[in-house]
């Protein structure tokens, strides 16, 4: 407990960002070592000026540490530093991973293979369904799905993720105590208890719009690749996707409309050689030959009439037009109508532009 007190100090510690964090820890061997060291020794750490050594030297931090740790015991939240074995290898070995997180939920080994998914907070009907395939084809194969809570894309790929049974990780730009927006709360809690909720940001941390881009190293780092859905040329998640190619990260795009501005931002990704892709295989067939996915249970088929069955097995992956649905299955438009919105309903099927449908 002792060892946490001091990294939460440092943490809190006026101008110790991540990176000074980091050589800090490693100029005096722990957090601990820095709060001991002579301002002498501390000066000469690079990028650390006099007013950081003041600071660390004056900084009362014991009252601050205790409150942190009353205030994350109180809403059930951990905090896992970089040395602890939980903390995500693939986040460790980033340029400035944060020394700690704050955690709702567990984080697993399994979840090194992930990916995140992210993109307008305002999207189409198109960029929904699409942030949600992509999710729930994902998180079947045992790829954890990352993203950042936040409305539009965001939302959708955590609960494509949890529809399929699958782990999902979201990210905050606030506090772990702040749900962002408020309308996720009931998200907040299914990811927290099917995956985990993290925050890099001291508890009561209000989501200002400079955390955000702050937040999105996180997002990318947690992943091997950042997939993009609808996105404007100023979108936060065009940050996000700059931040995965730092990081030597992929950077996959689904194509949208030239005529949407919502799309600029992906179909300029994919012009300056982001992966086009359009379904979870496009992202599996890249990662899956270096990477193990979890074991995932065979996939259970669903329980259907013989109406039901005889629509199914008309469809597949690739999209089919009602009228040959009908044709097919040699049932009244009527009866195939009201199939497929029962269907559509229950998760089993989606349905794509044009009155087409395609299993899920």
């Amino acid at each position: 407990m002792q060892d946490l007190y001091h990294w939460v100090a440092l943490s809190l510690a006026p101008g110790v960002g991540s990176v000074l964090f980091k050589r800090l820890t490693e100029s005096f061997g722990s957090p601990e070592g820095v709060f001991k060291a002579p301002p002498t020794k501390l000066a000469r750490v690079e990028g650390i000026g006099p007013k950081v050594v003041e600071s660390l030297r004056r900084f009362d931090w014991k009252s601050r540490v205790e409150k942190e740790l009353r205030s994350a015991e109180k809403i059930g939240a951990r905090i896992v530093t970089w040395e602890d074995e939980e903390y995500p290898s693939n986040l460790k070995n980033i340029y400035d991973p944060p020394p700690l997180l704050y955690m709702l939920g567990s984080l697993l080994p399994q979840d090194q293979v992930a990916v995140a998914v992210v993109g307008s907070r305002n999207p189409t009907t198109y960029g929904r369904a699409a942030a949600e395939r992509i999710s729930m084809g994902l998180s079947g194969r045992g790829v954890t799905v990352v993203s950042g809570l936040a409305r539009g894309v965001d939302s959708c790929a955590h609960r494509g993720a949890l529809s399929a049974g699958g782990r999902t990780i979201g990210v905050l730009g606030c506090g772990i105590d702040i749900t962002y927006p408020p309308e996720n709360r009931e998200l907040f809690h299914r990811v927290a208890a099917q995956g985990a909720v993290l925050s890099e940001f001291p508890v009561g941390t209000p989501p200002d719009s400079d955390h955000f881009p702050i937040r999105n190293r996180i997002i990318s780092g947690l992943s091997l690749g950042v997939a993009v859905v609808e996105a404007t040329l100023r979108s936060g998640s065009l940050i996000t996707a700059r931040f995965a190619l730092d990081q030597n990260r992929d950077v996959y795009a689904v194509p949208g409309n030239v005529d949407s501005a919502r799309s600029e931002g992906t179909n300029r990704l994919i012009k300056e050689g982001a992966k086009l892709v359009t379904r979870a295989e496009d992202i599996l067939e890249e990662i899956l030959p270096h990477q193990e996915a979890a074991p995932q249970e065979a996939p259970r088929q669903p329980q259907l009439s013989e109406e039901e069955t005889r629509v199914f097995s008309v469809l597949s992956r690739d999209p089919i037009h009602i009228d040959e649905v009908i044709a097919k299955s040699t049932l009244t438009s009527a009866k195939v109508s009201a199939i497929l919105l029962s269907l559509e309903l229950a998760g089993h099927i989606q349905q794509c532009p044009g009155m087409r449908f395609a299993k899920t």
